[in-house]
């Protein structure tokens, strides 16, 4: 099967990087992400303004964005933030367009990503969505433990949805369908896919994706035949979620997701030669 429509691309190197406890020296990340600029990838999901203590890799991300060669730059930055405070830091740089805030369906994991709990959480989006809207920027909602759980939380595509119109109902326009402990597969994929992008086409649904590398493929292509064609991943597959499971399951590859595009004969947009070159480079990054 030929496919027609092109897919945008978002290289996570901050979820491939903070789960590493070695610390990643500054000027070595830097370096990284400005061989994945060159690359041209649609976002850039590069650092985060959250509490050391939680995710000691990234407390350099503000002096690593001052560092980063963004003279014409093709991609759009993503910060995490996880409360008010980071996201009051973040919205301070001009070059940042997107906050991205997780948001669980699963209280315990809430909880033990953010420290709150689902309700209080929602009224932090909110208050976060009106920082957003007055810097001009945008606000992408990860919604997390989206296609299930191993804490014994409820799960259930209806409970999904429920929050999905919750957050339009706030304006939200970005939705990352998160599978953070990699639970997902072929059927919840496409069910939750081809429900969501039917009922809310205005709204951008992005496959969040963890995965086990001999199945990448076939979820990429389950997400984008019933209707996603945006989708994070990490070079060489790696990352995972240090808040959750002690076992991290890693991103799915972007070189996957390029496998996906040649195969079916769409355009590839993306610089090869740089992304050889960041692919080379990660070697002294991981």
């Amino acid at each position: 099967m030929q496919y027609d429509s092109q897919i945008y691309i978002t290289e996570c190197p901050r979820d491939a990087m903070q789960g590493i406890t070695d610390f990643i020296p500054s000027e070595i990340k830097i370096k990284y992400l400005n061989l994945l600029l060159k690359v041209g990838f649609d976002k850039i999901d590069f650092g985060s303004f959250v509490s050391p203590k939680a995710i000691p890799q990234m407390k350099d991300t503000a002096y690593v964005l001052d560092h980063l060669d963004l003279d014409n730059k093709r991609s759009k930055l993503l910060a995490i933030i996880a409360n008010e405070r980071g996201a009051t830091d973040a919205v301070s740089f001009e070059s940042i367009d997107f906050l991205g805030f997780p948001f669980s369906v699963s209280e315990t994991f809430q909880q033990r990503n953010t420290n709150t709990g689902l309700d209080e959480s929602i009224l932090r989006i909110e208050k976060i969505q009106n920082l957003c809207f007055n810097s001009n920027k945008e606000l992408q909602i990860y919604l997390s433990m989206g296609f299930g759980n191993p804490y014994g939380d409820p799960w259930h595509p209806d409970l999904v949805l429920k929050w999905v119109n919750k957050l339009v109902e706030m304006g939200i326009k970005y939705i990352a369908l998160s599978d953070t402990v990699g639970v997902s597969d072929i059927g919840n994929i496409c069910d939750l896919f081809s429900t969501l992008t039917k009922e809310k086409p205005d709204i951008v649904f992005i496959a969040h994706l963890h995965s086990q590398k001999n199945s990448a493929y076939d979820k990429i292509k389950a997400a984008y035949d019933n209707g996603c064609i945006h989708f994070d991943s990490a070079l060489n597959g790696m990352g995972g979620c240090p808040l959750a499971k002690d076992e991290l399951i890693g991103n799915i590859p972007t070189e996957t997701l390029f496998d996906f595009i040649e195969k079916n004969k769409m355009a590839n947009k993306y610089n090869l030669d740089f992304f050889d070159k960041a692919k080379s480079y990660s070697n002294r990054v991981f």
